[in-house]
């Protein structure tokens, strides 16, 4: 039976805690989350902690909201350095994708308010940790996993999954503490947003054949409404990290800052995807990601031609299983660290620059180069009177590489 804004809603045993710091956004189920621990679990305190990742919000308004709602202390911490130092740059080395094309932009901020959230609960002696992920979502996998490894002592609590309710019984229920609803008809959507991009759902965008309307977008341009004129863009790397656009070197934040301005104003970065969540369902997720995809754009090419090609194909699997661990909520596993580790020693050479030219949508890399790392040697592949290839060994290698396969077709031809 659902809460229909009268009756209190049904609750499980309640789980006992007396001081909680819960993972903060603002929104509808976090919000209703603080009267919702307070009233029917008996949690005591709750203290919100909400990070800054760069979102462009102004965050002291969600900070008094918390308050508002019954947060006995509300905390905002700006985390944009080491979300990009250490978690957006890493997966640029990694060439990370999800399935091949989401570049894991909210995902990547998950093990981060993890860490800040037990670093949080034991600076104030919590003895219990809470977010508002809902029970189909990737968000509780990510937060319940990434806790357990770092602090195993602190409970995990998620009201969102216990309490029953339907979205408007939430938003009801909010109603009844004085908080208001900040979604409407008019904008049904559910939007996560960081330094990185941003991902839309829900609403219309439900229905797989809906196409997306454009007001959905913020960090890039239809294409329609790009330039007509193209731009080419150079970006520098040392030892696989972004360093430099255009011969200028920028620290990491600012980069990713020039990054998402160049490719959002040429209409780069938009994806809508069927994606195959942790739980086991597929959704429909829209996402603007403009400097993050065109980071990893630029430095999967500059790797064709500095790293090994054992080394380069064997590297896409090796990306391929970072890019699920980080998805799947695995960011402080075993594995994780020793990819991470393969990943790091295949760097060493990963140096030099990339040409992107932007126009209308599309990012295509129209040149590179690696003074010190270049496999890619002109005597070797030219086909000019320079030509230092010795093609008379090409029979002798031929014969030995086709070998099996003759032998092969001649027992079974």
């Amino acid at each position: 039976m659902g809460f229909s804004g009268q009756e209190q809603p049904e609750t499980g045993p309640a789980p006992r805690a007396r001081r909680v710091v819960l993972a903060y956004s603002g929104g509808v189920d976090t919000s209703v989350c603080i009267p919702y621990l307070k009233r029917e679990w008996g949690v005591e305190e709750v203290i919100t902690f909400a990070a800054d990742l760069g979102q462009g919000d102004e965050l002291e308004p969600i900070r008094l909201k918390a308050l508002d709602a019954g947060a006995s202390e509300s905390r905002v911490d700006d985390l944009i350095e080491p979300f990009i130092g250490e978690f957006a740059f890493p997966a640029i080395r990694a060439n990370a994708l999800y399935e091949g094309r989401y570049p894991l932009s909210t995902a990547l901020a998950r093990p981060l308010i993890a860490r800040r959230l037990v670093e949080v609960a034991r600076e104030v002696g919590a003895d219990a940790v809470a977010h508002g992920c809902t029970g189909k979502g990737n968000d509780q996998v990510r937060f319940d996993v990434a806790i357990g490894a770092l602090a195993p002592e602190l409970k995990v609590l998620a009201p969102a999954r216990e309490w029953g309710m339907s979205r408007e019984e939430t938003i009801a229920y909010g109603e009844r503490w004085g908080i208001p609803a900040p979604v409407s008809k008019k904008s049904p959507y559910s939007i996560d947003l960081n330094l990185l991009g941003r991902s839309i759902e829900a609403g219309s965008l439900e229905d797989p054949q809906v196409e997306p309307p454009e007001e959905i977008y913020a960090m890039t341009v239809s294409v329609a409404a790009a330039p007509e004129a193209p731009e080419d863009v150079d970006i520098g790397f040392e030892q696989g990290l972004p360093v430099a656009i255009n011969g200028e070197r920028l620290a990491p934040v600012e980069l990713i800052r020039r990054a998402n301005a160049l490719a959002g104003r040429h209409g780069f970065g938009r994806l809508d995807m069927i994606e195959n969540r942790v739980v086991g369902i597929k959704s429909r997720e829209i996402y603007e990601t403009p400097g993050l995809l065109l980071l990893i754009r630029a430095h999967q090419d500059l790797e064709s031609l500095t790293l090994a090609a054992d080394v380069q194909r064997y590297k896409r699997q090796v990306e391929m299983a970072w890019a699920d661990l980080v998805y799947q909520g695995l960011w402080f596993g075993p594995l994780k660290q020793a990819l991470d580790a393969f990943i790091d020693r295949t760097q060493a050479t990963v140096n030099g620059n990339v040409r992107v030219r932007l126009h209308k949508g599309n990012a295509v890399v129209i040149g590179r180069s690696s003074p010190s790392d270049s496999l890619y040697v002109d005597a070797m592949a030219t086909y000019g009177s320079d030509d230092r290839f010795d093609h008379r060994a090409a029979e002798g290698f031929i014969y030995v590489w086709g070998l099996p396969t003759r032998l092969w077709s001649a027992r079974h031809r």
